[in-house]
């Protein structure tokens, strides 16, 4: 005997589980199950001789995939009786209590973003109980500051401490605003970005320096405009404080490139040596350029002189940056190594390939261009969907990610990759050897054939990435160095075994 169930159309899924779901029964071989929202699961058995009595046959919808999104919630893909293929949001299923369990996820989903926010990715157990001590502490600090940066400003003659002071305390409120706005700006780059300073941390270095300059040209227009002076200067101050937002992450990381006996404290302790010897230097001649006659008298040639001094420091900048040699194989170098290899079947060392990185270029414009975490109606072509998904699980039924190619116009290629629960860094490397193989080979392969094309990058893949890390090692670099980040914004999930749901 086997049971085939069919779901009829209702605009809620069904939930078996539910205690108030009613069972009835339509003829010997028919029986409905149905529940509050008007959804009737419709079941049929019929008699299999083949079969001893008692053994059963399950034909029933069966889930194939679950989209997990990094809010909590989750999509689910199934194939029906027919062998179409269905989507719902699960959080759709819930029948009871349904407003309790929507504002116990909503904040459940509060609590992880604060906590994704002010916490890293992994610390030891004394570091929440350092911070929730260095927050007052810092606190305090900075009450001081305010009360420190008063006392500066009567000092200069802006009021006194008497009844006609007024204009300093205002001066004061003024410039510790302009302070307050300029942090809030830091705050936003840790907490929001802090993810991205290992990867690529001379990048980040340079644009701290490139934003820094920006911020820096709305503090000299406040001379031009002095009435102005409050939202100039705090425009100024938030784009320097955003700034220092990327420079301070990115430089430890840098630091710590430089610690290779484990030395982190003497090596910041060193960079101090230099870095204070500079400013005493910097301090000195730029007193001396500041007191020329031509400087004291003429806002042109001051700002003219401030902006050739500002573009000769961000080229010694990306000078200093491009002589670093990280081992590390972050997206950009992971991009440079996969293409050598995929062409040329050679890996360069990890000083060859620091060389030949572009610092300054945005993932986004670099080619071929990747798309990361691509819901699956966002992958795959509408024409014949269902038929494509399965093909496409399919393919993919060994891998840890699924990465699809769309054609846009006659030309160019869009590269979409999802990654499953349980994917690493050695996955996302694989998944880019698919990607630059595809890009390289297309024009030899079946132009409509796109199975076809991911087929035969696949079987490529399984020949000649094991090559490949090989030659990673040969070349230098070590697995443990593969800094290349799985997307957790949506991550795939198989829920049940492809080579049983497709027979």
């Amino acid at each position: 005997m086997s049971v085939a169930v069919g779901l009829l159309p209702c605009s809620t899924p069904p939930t078996l589980t539910s205690a108030r779901a009613q069972l009835s029964f339509l003829s010997s071989t028919h029986f409905v199950l149905s529940n509050p929202n008007n959804c009737t699961l419709v079941c049929r058995s019929s008699l299999d001789a083949s079969k001893q009595p008692g053994e059963f046959e399950q034909k029933v919808s069966r889930s194939i995939l679950v989209e997990r999104y990094e809010d909590g919630k989750s999509k689910r893909y199934v194939l029906d009786t027919n062998r179409h293929l269905q989507s719902f949001w699960e959080a759709e299923e819930r029948l009871l209590n349904k407003v309790q369990d929507d504002d116990f996820s909503n904040l459940s989903f509060l609590l992880k973003k604060f906590g994704d926010f002010v916490l890293p990715a992994s610390f030891p157990d004394d570091y929440l109980d350092y911070m929730l001590l260095q927050f007052p502490t810092n606190v305090t600090g900075w009450i001081c500051h305010t009360l420190v940066t008063s006392s500066l400003l009567k000092a200069v003659g802006v009021g006194s401490f008497s009844q006609t002071g007024v204009a300093a305390s205002t001066a004061a409120i003024q410039w510790v605003s302009k302070d307050g706005l300029g942090a809030i700006g830091r705050l936003f780059i840790g907490g929001r970005y802090g993810y991205l300073f290992d990867d690529d941390p001379r990048q980040w270095r340079m644009y701290a320096d490139i934003i820094g300059s920006a911020g820096s040209v709305f503090e000299l227009t406040t001379q031009l405009y002095p009435a102005y002076f409050l939202p100039l200067a705090s425009l100024g101050n938030l784009m320097k404080a955003i700034a220092r937002g990327l420079k301070d992450p990115s430089f430890r990381v840098i630091q710590n490139h430089f610690a290779i006996s484990a030395n982190l404290g003497e090596v910041a302790a060193k960079e101090e040596v230099w870095e204070v010897a500079a400013q005493l230097v910097g301090l000195a001649l730029g007193i001396l350029i500041m007191d020329a006659p031509g400087l004291r008298e003429s806002y042109s040639m001051h700002a003219f002189t401030w902006l050739s001094v500002r573009l000769l420091h961000l080229w010694l900048r990306y000078q200093s940056l491009s002589v670093l040699k990280f081992p590390s194989i972050n997206l950009k170098r992971a991009r440079i190594l996969v293409n050598s290899h995929v062409l040329y079947n050679t890996v360069p060392g990890y000083i060859d390939v620091n060389k030949e990185e572009k610092l300054l270029a945005w993932e986004h414009f670099l080619q071929p261009k990747i798309t990361f975490g691509v819901p699956l109606k966002s992958m795959i072509p509408k024409g014949d969907f269902s038929h494509v998904v399965k093909a496409v699980l399919e393919l993919y039924a060994q891998e840890k990610h699924v990465l699809f190619v769309n054609r846009h116009g006659s030309k160019v290629l869009n590269y979409y990759i999802t990654y499953k629960v349980g994917a690493t860094s050695l996955s996302v490397l694989k998944s880019l050897w698919q990607v630059y193989w595809l890009h390289n080979h297309h024009k030899e392969l079946d132009r409509d054939d796109v199975l076809g094309w991911l087929n035969e990058s696949l079987l490529k893949v399984e020949a000649r990435f094991t090559v490949f890390l090989k030659q990673l090692e040969e070349a230098g670099w070590q697995k443990d160095q593969i800094s290349l980040k799985v997307p957790k914004h949506l991550l795939f999930e198989e829920a049940d075994s492809l080579a049983e749901l497709f027979q």
